[in-house]
């Protein structure tokens, strides 16, 4: 199956008065119908202005954007406004991190529902009002021939997620884009949602990207996944390469700073040391190298010096990473044995010394 969306070599920049900030540099996945794919990273590593540019949300007078977007073949970066603004809501659409602030609190629910509908379709309000009740029913919003006529305070954190979720969902769209769409709410809601989002992909074939930080997320609901760090995608593969075989020193990172319900409650999590680098001032060799524990045993100071291109390991999987295969084969198999380490109790939490 040929992919639905196609983002190749995306760049994005912005100037400002500090210097020109690049924060997307030539990022490239795709995603077929019917498939997830979960971009992580920690803040900041442009997964959300790669969503931004993806539907056409960034002003071209503040922002610089280049490379390819083709949604079904159709090229999106060099498409006017007029056009974006079609295919937005119709052909793709995005569900939001914060609802209260992308519903409009003065309107009620149905109406805001109502004229998503109307903008796209030729149909009268009545109709258009018939399917929003229906479309709150599928996304598990109780009386919703009653809530329809509700203002957005009214309506829980979870119930605002949902009528969000049935606005993205209203004209089915092939593609939707999935903003950090559980940070805000409680667990149970969480699952709720995720439960929610695959059903309805499941039920409309459509292709989703999932924006996150949250790998337990991805683990539950991810095909494939491409890791972010610093507007560059620096591993790319299926869920069951990254969380079972990832080649990439970042990635080792946000796998062992991830708390699991096996870990000896008294060990420490295993933060990635540093902090994320300044996009107008990037370093000149592997843009993680500050950070990463490894790069000295790859020779002539080859990290600092020259920045890894994105490169198959396996088929499917790719990595942006001077260290050879045998080097990384072997640091994983030692950063596996001391998360199995971290994971055993020690003899005073298992005797309950201490208690």
């Amino acid at each position: 199956m040929s992919p639905y969306l196609e983002v190749e070599d995306l760049r994005v920049s912005f100037s400002t008065e500090d210097g020109v900030v690049q924060a997307v540099d030539g990022v490239s996945f795709s995603v077929e119908k019917g498939r997830t794919l979960a971009v992580v990273g920690e803040s900041g590593s442009g997964k959300s202005v790669t969503s931004a540019a993806i539907m056409g949300l960034h002003s071209r007078k503040q922002a610089k954007i280049t490379g390819s977007i083709r949604l079904d073949g159709e090229e999106l970066v060099t498409a006017d406004d007029r056009r974006l603004r079609e295919l937005r809501g119709k052909r793709m659409a995005m569900i939001f991190q914060d609802p209260l602030s992308s519903l409009h609190p003065f309107y009620r629910i149905g109406n805001q529902l109502v004229e998503a509908i109307r903008v796209h379709r030729d149909v009268s309000k009545s109709e258009a009002r018939a399917r929003v009740i229906d479309m709150l029913r599928k996304v598990g919003i109780p009386n919703a021939e009653h809530r329809i006529d509700e203002f957005p305070h009214q309506l829980s954190g979870g119930m605002r997620q949902r009528v969000m979720i049935a606005m993205a969902l209203i004209n089915d769209p092939e593609l939707i884009i999935a903003d950090e769409p559980t940070t805000a709410l409680d667990v149970t809601v969480q699952a709720q949602i995720l439960e929610l989002l695959g059903s309805l992909q499941e039920e409309f074939g459509t292709a989703v990207i999932l924006i996150t930080h949250d790998l337990g997320v991805v683990a539950e609901t991810a095909d494939d996944v491409a890791v972010m760090y610093a507007g560059r995608v620096v591993e790319r593969g299926t869920v069951r390469d990254i969380f079972y075989r990832p080649q990439m020193p970042y990635t080792w990172g946000l796998l062992s700073s991830l708390p699991r319900l096996t870990d000896d409650r008294t060990a420490r999590l295993a933060p990635i040391p540093g902090q994320p680098p300044s996009l107008i001032n990037l370093p000149q060799g592997c843009v993680f190298q500050p950070r990463c524990e490894y790069w000295q045993n790859v020779p002539d100071d080859r990290c600092k010096k020259e920045r890894p291109a994105l490169e198959e390991v396996a088929d499917g999987h790719s990595i942006r990473c001077f260290l050879t295969d045998e080097q990384r084969t072997r640091f994983a198999a030692d950063r596996l044995q001391r998360q199995l380490e971290r994971s055993t109790p020690s003899a005073g939490a298992t005797t309950g010394e201490g208690a």
